[in-house]
């Protein structure tokens, strides 16, 4: 089944109550600039330039349809980009992608519903559904079908527990998460804990064939014990199997949160953990609030040398990477930040990801200003802290005496 047949699901889903059921309708516009330097030695630079610049306009149209229990989500995109580095990436080793960005699309999921309208050199126009899904609720059940979106875990930064689509610590603009296609259920206790569960369908990219090892299924339990609360996971992630165990409480004025991930595949076990507090206070007379989290990553390089030769015998990582569930190369990171409330209208946020063993990182000021009820500017500058070879100074690229270096970046966006 295909996107047009899930329309026409949806559609019928609608005609069978009446036409007196309660419709919402909302969105937004954003224009994106960003623009991102390469330092001379690099490989980037090379094929791209001293810098390469991007613009984006995104429109989002978001549908809400209730009644009697039932729903319908349902958000339709249409997205205009100019990004130089899209032509350029073909020319460029494997190993650069995770410094490119890619144009939303929907090659493993199991509805097909982005389209590209016109491409053009650097020039793409396409249009998706990024929510389409009907569901049905009663006091204590949910059940919902079709492209949502889900999150799990306790991690700020890194989510180790969130197995669907997580999202990149590095991100700016995180309002929307990556929906998928999936049926989602949950039941409601009466003590407040409740049980999840999800099945995400995906197709193989090569044969297009919806299959049992690319799925995701998984059963999550959140409850409560004295001044904790708790998560328990099981799943059955692209033919790994994992257990989760995510534990909360308040200590003090503080919230402290952590999460254990074991993952089994055919031949190895590996551990992913991460542990985090976060902290409200007053500043100066401002409002300020920071989060510090640890966190570690088995599938990283034991020995955090990243040159082609090495990452190619760490497949697991390599996978993981290119399906968007890692966006680390290393096992042990540190990250921070401190939200400072200037004005009730201005926020200024510095956050800094550090890989500790490198020792490298990513050092971020992020700032947003509210213009008006509904119009928001949003920015931030994107420093690379680190030596040559390392994860954020630059890793081999496998030509010698070229890295894959990034330089400085700027993210400004107009929200509407």
């Amino acid at each position: 089944m295909r996107a047009n047949a899930l329309i026409v699901l949806l559609l019928s889903a609608m005609a069978a109550t009446t036409n007196a059921s309660p419709l919402q309708i909302g969105g937004h516009t954003k224009f994106n600039l960003d623009a991102q330097r390469y330092p001379s030695g690099s490989l980037l630079r090379e094929s791209l330039g001293v810098a390469a610049y991007e613009a984006q306009a995104d429109l989002r149209l978001n549908i809400e349809w209730r009644r009697a229990g039932w729903s319908m989500d349902a958000n339709y995109q249409l997205i205009a980009v100019r990004d130089e580095k899209l032509d350029a990436a073909a020319n460029l080793p494997a190993t650069a992608a995770p410094f490119i960005d890619t144009l939303p699309d929907d090659p493993s999921r199991l509805f097909d519903l982005t389209r590209v309208l016109e491409r053009s050199g650097d020039q793409t126009l396409l249009h998706r559904l990024d929510r389409l899904w009907v569901g049905y609720s009663s006091d204590k059940t949910v059940v919902r079908f079709g492209r949502q979106a889900l999150s799990w875990g306790n991690g700020q930064f890194y989510a180790p527990m969130d197995l669907v689509n997580p999202f990149d610590p590095a991100t700016i603009d995180s309002e929307y998460k990556p929906g998928d296609d999936m049926l989602y259920t949950q039941y409601l206790y009466a003590n407040g804990a409740d049980m999840q569960g999800a099945v995400v369908f995906r197709r193989d990219p090569e044969s297009n064939n919806v299959e049992a090892r690319q799925a995701t299924t998984a059963l999550k339990y959140h409850g409560f014990a004295n001044a904790f609360e708790y998560d328990l996971l099981v799943a059955r992630n692209y033919d790994d199997s994992v257990l989760g165990l995510g534990v909360s409480r308040s200590i003090g004025g503080a919230v402290w949160g952590s999460d254990l991930v074991v993952t089994r595949n055919n031949s190895d076990t590996t551990v992913q953990a991460v542990t985090n507090l976060s902290y409200s206070w007053t500043l100066g007379g401002k409002n300020a609030s920071g989060v510090v989290e640890y966190h570690y990553n088995g599938f990283g390089q034991s020995d955090d040398r990243y040159a082609p030769t090495r990452l190619a015998s760490n497949p697991e990582l390599l996978a993981r990477i290119a399906r968007g569930q890692s966006f680390t190369l290393g096992r042990h990171y540190v990250a921070g930040s401190v939200m400072v409330e200037m004005t009730p209208l201005w926020t200024l946020t510095p956050v800094l990801l550090a890989n500790v063993g490198d020792p490298s990182g990513l050092l971020q000021l992020t700032t947003s200003l509210s213009l008006a009820d509904s119009m928001t500017l949003l920015g931030s500058v994107n420093i690379p802290l680190g030596p040559s070879g390392s994860e954020f100074g630059g890793i081999e690229s496998g030509i010698a005496g070229q890295d894959l270096a990034t330089g400085v970046g700027v993210f400004a966006q107009f929200a509407w």
